[in-house]
């Protein structure tokens, strides 16, 4: 390996490895950090870093599904429900892209994130599992999926913040099986966007595989970590990384008004 080369893995190296250990953590993909991480490091066009971030969520999320699923935290039937309206939704959201005033959507999912942070905070959790799969249930995932999509679609934002939330808050599922049915969700969205991706030469497969298969490593450890912890614990931490994410949405919103009174 090049010197050149060298100095181009180790980013990509640590960037793989705090998004593995998040991505397990939480249940979410990781693309909250690989997204800035590779628009900071590399030369790559937005389509491209975005492209290359979702190839690197497929290898990471299917560690961490048989990770959860070893312990028995992974609701299977409810993330095939939430994958098929997630990547039905996808497309939607791409559509309603040129549609709908995404600022206002944007304001709506910062609502919706600041509830559920309150929730998170003040709730009591527990980790007994108690859902049942209903007809009307089945139904309600594959709304949450498509929901799911058509944010991700519009505001490029990862499914996996929605998902853990909305399986907790709504559905009472443990955080534990939360988070791996999330990941468990993703693997087909994952793939079926990097394909789309790829077929438009918007992924640097190169850096998506160093991405993915330096996150496999620590995914691990990642769910090691969240089954550890105390389910009172992992609700405060799940809750500050929504309060970043939080802080993103703001700050940008922020700036973007800035920008166009500037512009006026």
């Amino acid at each position: 390996m090049t010197e050149a080369a060298r100095a181009r893995a180790l980013p990509l190296i640590l960037t793989g490895i705090a998004t593995g250990v998040f991505s397990g953590l939480f249940g979410v993909g990781g693309g909250v950090i690989m997204v800035p991480a590779l628009a900071m490091l590399t030369t790559m066009s937005r389509k491209r870093i975005s492209g290359t971030s979702l190839a690197a969520i497929a290898p990471m999320a299917i560690v961490g599904v048989v990770s959860y699923g070893s312990q028995g935290n992974v609701d299977l039937a409810a993330a095939a429900l939430l994958a098929v309206g997630a990547v039905v939704g996808a497309q939607l959201g791409t559509w309603l892209l040129e549609r709908l005033p995404t600022p206002i959507v944007r304001w709506l999912f910062i609502a919706f994130l600041l509830l559920v942070v309150f929730e998170l905070v003040t709730s009591i959790p527990s980790r007994e599992q108690s859902f049942t799969l209903t007809v009307g249930a089945a139904f309600a995932f594959a709304g949450v999926g498509l929901v799911t999509g058509v944010l991700s679609g519009l505001l490029g934002i990862g499914g996996g913040v929605i998902v853990v939330s909305v399986l907790m808050l709504l559905f009472g599922f443990t955080d534990l099986v939360a988070k791996g049915t999330s990941l468990a969700m993703m693997i087909p969205t994952a793939v079926s966007g990097t394909i789309g991706n790829l077929r438009r030469g918007n992924v640097d497969m190169r850096a998506g595989m160093l991405l993915g298969i330096t996150a496999c490593f620590t995914t691990v450890l990642g769910t090691w970590i969240a089954q550890a912890l105390d389910p009172q614990v992992a609700n405060w931490l799940l809750a500050a990384f929504l309060g970043v994410i939080l802080l993103q949405l703001v700050g940008s919103e922020v700036q973007r008004i800035r920008r166009k009174d500037i512009g006026e």
